[in-house]
């Protein structure tokens, strides 16, 4: 081996090895490949690691997120009452974050709406790791993409060329892509990720993902490996934005709750003019109204015909929970689905996805008068997401028709009939004469 004569100036003056210079070049035949390259000597790998964990903390933006971390995260809901379900799913969720920042193995996504602190508890796991010395790349994927488009066939004397940061980025011990499905899907896009993604997932490399996207909207290839239960683990997080307040108040134009006020339990008509037996079917009903109101889970679907006191029941169960500080959601199905449409408008100001997603996760959602919908095939794909969301998630959820259920997308009717998870109760009171409370 000989020593550099280029003299650097950044090596250590009593290295033994490059005497200070820096740097060291192989003595090695002419036809060896390491043939007149030069290379840091072992003095300068500590400033070398240095200068590279300085780079990907550039390039991740994690000097804007040195305060996400566990102590400043609240599994509470940050604020929010939370009921039960969703204040244990968070805990649940913040609990296996601390575990994974402690030894990462394996794959975790993070999935769940705007503001629900999927960011925070990944940028947490970022900054236990790089405080243990490990080396991190946080990194938004539209950022990620931008970076590389940028790098593609340059090289950038500070920071080298693509291959080098394509690399970096593939094999980094430990990736963060915060906001995978934001970006735009090229097929230039979509194929970098995948190749990014598909590396991590050959060498079972630790990586975490965040996304507001279910997986399958997202690339077949990419939700192939996302979907590996031997690999990747699905975390979903089903609190609302804690920076909006949730849901309700981002929806109050949508939120019909408002206009029931005076909907309640107290305020609920027995109609003692009734035959006994339908008499008795309304007491029974107003009975296990006040019972879910009470202690809202699963799902409850009220049948009957117009103006027999369906919405009534919602509403009062609506009323009673959001006196409770629960956050609910009171919509007519109608007019859901035209909200949903008006957000796909260029001009919307909330992005359609970000809208839908504050439906399925509101803490309770009523929904009144299914069926008298538009039945397109986008309005029954909106609902059959919605309802299979909620569904799977278990969320409290009160919905209300005046058609028989065969007359239903039978998707929707599946899971309605789930006794399991949901309760129909038929009221079979006619509607009231001279006072329609729907």
């Amino acid at each position: 081996m000989t020593y550099s004569e280029r003299n650097y100036g950044a090596g250590d003056p009593d290295c033994p090895i490059c005497h200070g210079v820096g740097y060291v070049r192989y003595d090695v035949p002419d036809e060896h490949p390491d043939f007149g390259k030069v290379y840091d000597c072992e003095c300068r790998r500590g400033e070398v690691e240095a200068e590279r964990m300085a780079y990907l903390r550039r390039l991740g933006g994690l000097q804007n997120l040195e305060n996400k971390t566990f102590e400043t995260f609240s599994p509470e809901g940050a604020g929010l009452t939370l009921p039960g379900k969703l204040r244990d799913n968070l805990r649940g969720i913040y609990e296996r974050a601390r575990e994974y920042a402690e030894n990462p193995e394996g794959w975790l996504v993070f999935a769940g709406g705007y503001g629900c602190g999927k960011t925070h508890l990944a940028a947490a796991i970022a900054n236990r790791q790089i405080e243990t010395g490990n080396k991190v790349l946080f990194v938004t994927v539209p950022d990620l993409l931008d970076h590389l488009r940028r790098a593609f066939g340059a090289v950038d004397d500070n920071e080298g060329d693509y291959s080098t940061r394509f690399e970096e980025v593939r094999s980094v011990p430990l990736l963060i892509l915060d906001d995978l499905g934001i970006e735009s899907p090229t097929p230039w896009a979509n194929e970098k990720l995948y190749q990014v993604l598909n590396h991590r997932y050959n060498a079972r490399l630790p990586t975490v993902i965040t996304t507001n996207h279910s997986l399958e909207d997202l690339e077949l290839r990419l939700r192939s490996r996302l979907s590996d239960p031997d690999v990747a683990e699905l975390l979903p997080i089903l609190a609302p934005d804690y920076r909006r307040g949730g849901a309700e108040a981002e929806l109050g134009d949508l939120n019909n709750l408002s206009l029931y006020s005076h909907l309640t339990f107290a305020s609920f008509e027995q109609r003692r003019d009734l035959p006994a037996e339908q008499r008795s079917n309304l007491k029974k009903t107003l009975e296990l109204a006040g019972d879910y109101a009470r202690h809202p889970q699963g799902w409850l679907v009220l049948l009957g015909q117009y103006g027999c006191g369906k919405t009534h029941l919602a509403a009062a169960i609506a009323n009673a929970n959001r006196q409770e500080g629960m956050e609910v959601l009171f919509v007519t199905v109608p007019d859901l689905l035209d909200h949903l449409r008006a957000a796909f408008a260029p001009n919307s100001h909330t992005p359609y996805d970000k809208r839908f997603n504050e439906v399925k996760r509101a803490h309770l959602l009523v929904l009144d008068d299914l069926g008298t919908e538009s039945a397109t095939p986008w309005a029954r794909e909106k609902l059959y997401q919605l309802f299979n969301f909620r569904y799977n998630a278990q969320l409290p959820t009160v919905i209300t028709t005046s058609h028989e259920l065969e007359e239903l997308d039978p998707r929707l009717v599946t899971r309605m009939r789930d006794r399991r998870l949901c309760r129909l109760l038929l009221i079979t009171a006619p509607a009231y004469l001279g006072q329609r409370t729907e």
